[in-house]
């Protein structure tokens, strides 16, 4: 299996919702991308920092060493073309501006149903898009 196409295709899924996490891994796995799952923010960081990992699914409830305005940007820092898809029902609209000013690629509510997977679906399908035309 060629490894720069895995690097290409990878996935890192944030959120302290271990349902969540298996939903959406089986997802994107079964579409073919390769998915690391985890709920800590310092995983998430070195893991980033380290492969350079290209998207990044990111919950809004993770461990309490961080506070997800905070990661963010950190997440930006340690890699400026990672594409964030922020994945919360957050209801605070200062937070999800905030997030947005950060550098967010996108925002989308926690799947409930099934059918809600497909949006975040699409929302990946387009940043590994964009990743490959630039």
């Amino acid at each position: 299996m060629n490894l720069s196409i895995i690097k290409e295709r990878e996935i890192l899924l944030v959120d302290r919702d271990s349902e969540i996490r298996r939903q959406l891994a089986n997802v994107f796995r079964m579409d073919g991308y390769w998915v690391e799952a985890t709920d800590s923010a310092v995983h998430a960081v070195s893991t980033v920092l380290a492969r350079k990992t290209p998207v990044v699914l990111l919950g809004s409830d993770f461990d309490k060493l961080i506070k997800i305005q905070d990661l963010v940007p950190l997440l930006r820092k340690c890699h400026q073309q990672l594409d964030i898809i922020l994945i919360s029902n957050v209801e605070s609209l200062p937070l999800i501006r905030t997030m947005r000013q950060e550098g967010i690629y996108y925002h989308a509510l926690k799947p409930v149903v099934p059918e809600d997977i497909e949006e975040i679906r699409l929302a990946v399908k387009c940043a590994f898009d964009k990743l490959e035309s630039s």
